[in-house]
């Protein structure tokens, strides 16, 4: 086979340029720290690495909500435990244990019933407590006040004025109202934390998407959970605020009955027991929120590892191979130096 000089020099500018680009692509490498710069130099590894960015953002953005779910439930929890201290130094101080035979007068059942009217009224601050620009326990309706405290005609004797107390503008004392108020304390807002959240791909007859509770977090804590709505059998309201209002009626009446007295602070301090169990259930959705805020700071971690190994290079094994693709070009243009060997026309007088 005969190898001209035109195809040896063909030849060796094919490998001159190969190892250029090689030499090139190296020191690209060791510049950028990147495996590589285009998606057509390794559309797999692109790919892998398009979709751990994804994943990364939307990681952060569920971490964003945790922190941001936290402390709103943070907020729930101090009203929370505001109102059940309250509640407990209106039933050690001024209930049962307060009211003893040396201290039935009527100046001082006035002074108690001053410290209950008080109490109620924060009572009524800390079940309007805000997060930012939302009532934390309004349900889903979080923009505008849940719960109004007013005088108003009783309804078995409208020459009287009770106290009404309305959650989003629906009497809780009003037994025809018991059906609304049932619904309402089932009130829901969830958010989706990253388990996959389920929704109906079909609208319900009610217009309403159904989202399955384990695959989100539900923020909502309606405030009559926690103070309690409607009566009961004997036509005393269940709620905590009306309770201590009816409380101070009592103290201030000119009849007053003590064992009437003693029922109704009774009636408060087991709606403080209901309270306690509200508070315990914050509790145990605060340890679900660490426990996944954990989780995900874990998932930021391991996500940050995988895109380092598809998209970054080892510093030391790319520093290596641009000293050989360097040795590489050097030896090719040494070699160049060489290329067109002695011939016969040489040796010709």
């Amino acid at each position: 086979m005969r190898i001209t000089t035109n195809a040896i020099l063909r030849n060796y500018n094919k490998n001159l340029s190969t190892s250029m680009k090689n030499l090139d692509m190296m020191r690209s490498r060791v510049m950028t720290q990147r495996k590589f710069m285009s998606t057509s130099e390794d559309p797999s590894s692109a790919l892998r690495a398009t979709s751990l960015e994804r994943k990364y953002a939307k990681n952060n953005d569920y971490l964003d909500t945790v922190e941001d779910i936290q402390s709103h439930q943070n907020a729930q929890e101090d009203s929370a435990m505001q109102i059940s201290n309250i509640a407990l130094v209106l039933a050690k101080q001024y209930g049962i244990e307060g009211m003893n035979g040396t201290n039935l007068s009527k100046e001082t059942r006035q002074t108690y019933a001053d410290a209950w009217r008080g109490a109620q009224q924060s009572m009524l601050l800390s079940l309007n407590a805000t997060y930012g620009d939302e009532y934390v326990f309004g349900g889903s309706d979080a923009k505008n006040v849940p719960f109004t405290l007013e005088d108003g005609p009783d309804p078995n004797d409208p020459a009287k004025t009770i106290q009404i107390l309305k959650y989003r503008g629906v009497d809780i004392s009003d037994p025809k109202n018991s059906a609304i108020l049932e619904e309402l304390s089932k009130d829901s807002h969830f958010i989706d934390l990253g388990f996959g959240l389920d929704v109906t791909d079909s609208t319900p007859p009610d217009g309403k998407y159904s989202i399955d509770p384990a695959t989100a977090f539900n923020t909502s804590l309606p405030g009559i959970n926690l103070v309690g709505y409607g009566v009961d059998a004997d036509g005393d309201p269940k709620n905590m605020v009306l309770l201590a209002g009816k409380v101070a009626d009592m103290l201030e009446s000119e009849d007053f009955d003590y064992d009437r007295y003693k029922e109704l602070v009774g009636k408060f301090e087991d709606g403080r027991n209901d309270l306690l169990s509200q508070v315990t259930i914050l509790g145990t959705q605060t340890e679900f929120l660490t426990t996944t805020k954990e989780r995900l700071e874990n998932n930021k971690i391991q996500i940050a590892e995988d895109y380092d190994n598809v998209v970054n290079v080892d510093m030391a094994e790319a520093i290596m191979d641009f000293s050989w693709a360097q040795y590489v070009y050097n030896a090719s243009l040494k070699v160049g130096n060489n290329i067109l060997t002695p011939s016969f026309i040489d040796f010709m007088n």
